[in-house]
C-alpha cells in the first residue's frame, strides 16, 4: 500500500501542547487536502462530538508559543482565530465529520503514527529502565570489588616490611658506632 503522506510528515505535526499530544486544525485541513476554516467549519456542526478531552482551542499564550516555535509559518497561517488542537481521539472523530475518501485515508495513516509514537515511547522507558537496573547492580559490584581492594591494600601495607632504615634507626646506628 502506497502512503498518501509519509510518516514522517505526519510526526513533524504533533506537538505536545499542556502534556498531551496534539495537531493543530490547520495541519490536518492541509493533510486532508482542505482548508482549515471547512474544517472548522465541519467540527462546530458536530461540536457535540468534540468533547474537551477530543479538542480544545488554544490560547492567546499557548498559540503565541508555538508560533515563535515555528519562525517560518506558511501564508495565511496567521489567522485571527485561535487553532483548534485535537487528541488522538478527536483526530479519529474527524474521520466521522469528514467524509472525503483522502480524509478517510489520511485518518488511518495519523492513527498509524500515534500508534508507533506511542510504541516508541514505551520502548525507550522499557529501555531506560533497563538501563538504570543495569546501573544499579554494576554499581553494587563495582562497590563490592573497590572495597575488596581497599581491604587487600590494608592488608598488604600491613605485612609489608620496610626497607632501610628510619631517621630514628639511622640514629641509633650512629651513636653505636661512635
Amino acid at each position: 500500500m502506497t502512503e498518501l503522506v509519509p510518516i514522517e510528515l505526519i510526526a513533524s505535526k504533533i506537538y505536545l501542547i499542556r502534556s498531551i499530544k496534539v495537531m493543530l486544525d490547520r495541519d490536518l485541513a492541509e493533510l486532508y487536502g482542505v482548508e482549515t476554516k471547512v474544517l472548522k467549519q465541519a467540527v462546530r456542526r458536530n461540536i457535540d462530538r468534540f468533547p474537551a478531552d477530543f479538542m480544545f482551542e488554544l490560547t492567546k499564550g499557548e498559540n503565541q508559543s508555538l508560533r515563535s516555535q515555528n519562525v517560518t509559518l506558511k501564508r495565511g497561517q496567521h489567522s485571527k482565530y485561535l487553532p483548534f488542537a485535537f487528541t488522538e481521539h478527536g483526530v479519529l472523530m474527524l474521520s466521522s465529520v469528514l467524509k472525503s475518501e483522502r480524509a478517510v485515508q489520511v485518518n488511518i495513516q495519523i492513527m498509524r503514527t500515534f500508534t508507533k509514537l506511542r510504541e516508541a515511547l514505551l520502548d525507550n522507558k522499557d529501555l531506560g529502565k533497563e538501563l538504570e537496573e543495569l546501573k544499579q547492580l554494576t554499581e553494587e559490584r563495582f562497590r563490592i570489588v573497590f572495597e575488596t581492594l581497599d581491604q587487600l591494600l590494608m592488608i598488604e601495607s600491613k605485612l609489608k616490611k620496610k626497607i632501610g632504615y628510619t631517621v630514628k634507626e639511622k640514629q641509633r646506628a650512629y651513636r653505636k658506632k661512635q
